[in-house]
């Protein structure tokens, strides 16, 4: 939906046609049968949350107008959901829905399908107000958090990812909230540096500092108008920064120069007190063949892998876990997919199974 930005346009191509006429007298006119210049695609940006981000959500058509008058008119902001009911003309497309946890987002595979039909360049992320609500751990939202950048990856692997330290939460109903976005946010820059690579960079932006739920929230949790200005103000600059970068060309959810993307998503199958059973999938998420692979898991709370089947185990001494192909489940075609199976034991405190997984895949020779 990009009626204002192509509204501008249409001023923008009346008044150079205006000027190539008056230029016409003159012999300055473009020799016949020059050809045009092609357009770049626009750049497409998913702000991707729950209800901060899209009920309604008001920030992103601020946002969306200071874009605007920055110059970032070749823009288009995505997403399966549509706009919500604010005041200013915007282009309202989004994944912000209302009380979705990241952490059942990640467990559900629902990214995915979201991705594909929607294909963004650029993911602007407020995710995890709700799990830190219902006192999900910050190692579960930050597993969640890996997970859906791998599948941000597989679906276009020079992603960019801007990524909120979430803003302040104070409802009446949950007086420990306050401090647990506090400790959770403090978590979030070393996860995004460990996270980001040169190719597909993770930002973090600070939306907590500044931002007060007395003044700036109309139920201690969600935005009202100064709170939708103060958000804006945030993303403002680090969106601008990555569009005036550029991002990379081709179609948007190209895998890129053939090489070679897996991903890898965990199944809880049975749990019980001390530890679980869990199933890893891997996918090749390319257009070209796979001859071999390798999925890091890292488990949450203190868990630990001792035993797994169809894949070969090395464990480092902090706990991360690298599992390798057997050799034989190694080879997998374009969309084609295996899985391994494995045993974690936990400490007697651990809350839910819970683990960040990734994979990297080699190519045939």
């Amino acid at each position: 939906m990009r009626g204002t930005r192509l509204s501008r346009l249409r001023t923008l191509t009346v008044r150079s046609l205006l000027t190539a006429l008056l230029l016409l007298p003159l012999g300055l006119a473009s020799a016949p049968g020059a050809a045009a210049a092609p357009r770049a695609a626009p750049v497409r940006v998913m702000p991707l949350g729950d209800s901060i981000t899209g009920s309604p959500g008001c920030w992103r058509a601020v946002l969306w107008n200071r874009l605007l008058d920055a110059g970032h008119t070749d823009i288009d902001f995505v997403g399966t959901l549509r706009e919500q009911g604010c005041a200013l003309a915007h282009d309202g497309d989004n994944e912000g829905h209302g009380g979705e946890l990241v952490t059942d987002a990640a467990a559900r595979d629902l990214l995915p399908g979201r991705l594909a039909a929607t294909r963004p360049d650029i993911v602007v992320m407020h995710f995890g107000t709700n799990d830190v609500w219902s006192s999900v751990s910050p190692d579960r939202i930050l597993a969640a958090y890996t997970e859906l950048v791998t599948q941000m990856r597989a679906s276009n692997p020079d992603m960019r990812v801007l990524v909120a330290q979430l803003i302040p939460m104070n409802p009446g109903s949950c007086a420990a909230c306050a401090q647990r976005v506090v400790d959770f946010n403090a978590r979030i820059p070393a996860w995004a540096e460990a996270t980001s690579t040169d190719r597909s960079p993770v930002t973090v932006v600070d939306q907590w500092t500044g931002f007060d739920t007395a003044t700036d929230t109309y139920d201690g949790v969600h935005p009202n108008a100064a709170g939708d200005e103060k958000i804006a103000a945030r993303w403002f600059p680090a969106l601008s920064a990555l569009l005036e970068e550029g991002v990379p060309g081709g179609d948007p959810g190209d895998p890129g120069d053939g090489d070679p993307v897996c991903t890898a998503s965990l199944r809880v199958v049975a749990e019980w007190q001390g530890g679980h059973q869990a199933e890893v999938t891997v996918r090749n998420a390319s257009p070209v063949p796979v001859s071999g692979w390798t999925v890091t898991v890292v488990p949450a709370d203190g868990a630990r892998l001792t035993q797994v089947w169809n894949g070969t185990l090395t464990t480092a001494a902090d706990g991360t876990a690298r599992v390798t192909d057997a050799g034989w489940n190694g080879t997998l075609a374009p969309g084609a997919s295996t899985s391994f199976g494995l045993i974690a034991t936990a400490p007697a405190t651990s809350t839910a199974p819970a683990a960040a997984v990734g994979c990297t895949a080699t190519a045939t020779p």
